[in-house]
């Protein structure tokens, strides 16, 4: 990651994203994780406080070495194992088959190929398995759609290579994994940067 992403977008997006108001969609999006779980998006471990009492080990994998400094405290107070074993989403180095779910939170827009990156979730987990979404991307309205994507000229290139406008149940489709669930809403924030999608895909 650059000076930029690394330094500044990396801090500026933990705050953020560690607000109180996004508690309740990190519970639900936990809310039936267990045993061995990857994580890709890791951050600063902000969802670790809301991982069920059944998740033992955790897998994350992120590339910010700030995040993972900022994600210590958050760490040291899980009864889950907590491990960093990848830096790139797009290529865990984990075997077939090897994890028994995974979630994702407030990543895939800046994952430089989404779909590489949930086929490589989709090669890990067991039969079975299923991957928990928390994700914002493309709004349902015409009018807030058309915003997202003019922004995407110079929105990536300020905000880490986040992207407004990406469709996560089309990604997940395209990696080969069924949607079992997935709602929308708007978050507290201008619609172009929070349409948010909740929800569980699997393999």
């Amino acid at each position: 990651m650059g000076w930029w992403s690394d330094q500044v977008v990396a801090r500026a997006g933990a705050r953020i994203l560690s607000s109180g108001s996004f508690a309740p969609y990190r519970e639900r999006a936990c809310a039936g994780l267990e045993g061995t779980v990857l994580e890709i998006g890791f951050g600063s471990g902000t969802n670790v406080p809301a991982y069920p009492t059944g998740v033992r080990r955790v897998l994350a994998v992120d590339p910010s070495d700030v995040g993972w400094r900022q994600s210590a405290e958050r760490r040291a107070t899980s009864s889950a194992e907590i491990v960093r074993v990848g830096t790139d989403a797009q290529s865990v180095p984990l075997d077939d088959a090897t994890v028994d779910a995974a979630l994702t939170t407030f990543t895939l827009c800046t994952v430089p190929d989404p779909v590489a990156a949930l086929r490589e979730v989709a090669r890990v987990l067991r039969p079975g398995g299923e991957l928990h979404v928390l994700e914002h991307g493309l709004s349902e309205d015409p009018r807030v759609a058309r915003h997202q994507r003019g922004a995407g000229w110079w929105w990536p290139h300020v905000a880490g290579g986040c992207h407004l406008d990406r469709d996560v149940p089309a990604l997940c489709e395209a990696a080969g994994l069924r949607v079992v669930r997935m709602t929308t809403s708007d978050a507290a924030f201008p619609k172009s940067f929070a349409h948010v999608y909740e929800g569980v895909v699997a393999v």
